[in-house]
């Protein structure tokens, strides 16, 4: 059963169902969106976004914002989903299996270096590939993906570009399972530093990279106004939960 938030259907799973949910996908393909309000509030006037973020195997909430929107609708979502945890935790359990694992996006180099990070936390775990994610043509990178062979296909070119990309080549890399990361990469690569245990306990994740990068003021002006329409929707009573 989806909890629809302004027409975006989020699958109301926890992190443990949201990776079996994953490891069963892997031998038949798909791919799993972690969307925040950000992509949610892009999807409001984007309606073939809204599509393809709805046409996913899985949606999950990568965001407190999105948390915070089921409660206000009296339809809570279980936890919130980072997609930077749900992937690392997804690649731990392949490890056991020693199953594989391709890397695409960021700036050259990163992909590799998040590579050697990975296998040193989870030697069982393969990385049949990588690739930076400033290419122009698709082609090869496709054909490099399957020549492969991943069970998994991390996708961090970022929101929006990652799901419109993994929509439109969901049926030539089947059965792979691909998963929209964002920027994910660096944080495995160790270039991007999340934020202290604690901070994250307490879902101020978005604070902490607020207070380090002040440039993403503009993205983060979003997020009360997400807050603010889901209110007026609710006290309003216009239905505002249904997938169209």
């Amino acid at each position: 059963m989806k909890t629809v938030i302004e027409g975006i259907g989020f699958d109301n799973v926890t992190m443990d169902e949201a990776v079996k949910a994953c490891l069963s996908m892997v031998k038949k393909g798909g791919y799993v969106v972690t969307a925040n309000p950000e992509i949610v509030w892009l999807c409001r006037k984007d309606k073939p976004l809204k599509k393809i973020i709805n046409n996913a195997d899985l949606v999950v909430a990568d965001g407190i914002g999105i948390i915070y929107a089921s409660k206000i609708l009296g339809k809570p979502l279980k936890e919130r989903i980072p997609g930077i945890d749900l992937a690392e935790t997804v690649m731990a359990k392949l490890a056991e299996s020693h199953g594989s694992v391709f890397l695409l996006g960021a700036k050259p180099g990163v992909a590799e270096l998040a590579a050697e990070n990975l296998t040193g936390r989870y030697p069982g775990l393969r990385i049949s590939g990588t690739a930076d994610g400033y290419f122009k043509d698709t082609a090869p990178i496709i054909q490099k993906i399957l020549d492969t062979g991943p069970e998994l296909l991390a996708v961090g070119l970022g929101a929006p570009k990652q799901e419109i990309w993994m929509a439109e080549n969901r049926e030539k890399l089947k059965p792979c399972l691909m998963m929209g990361l964002g920027g994910s990469l660096d944080g495995y690569a160790g270039i991007a530093k999340r934020a202290p245990s604690r901070w994250q306990k307490l879902n101020l994740e978005w604070l902490y990279r607020l207070i380090k990068q002040p440039s993403r003021i503009k993205r983060m002006i979003k997020l009360p106004a997400f807050i603010l329409t889901v209110m007026i929707r609710r006290l309003m009573g216009r239905n505002a939960c249904e997938i169209d």
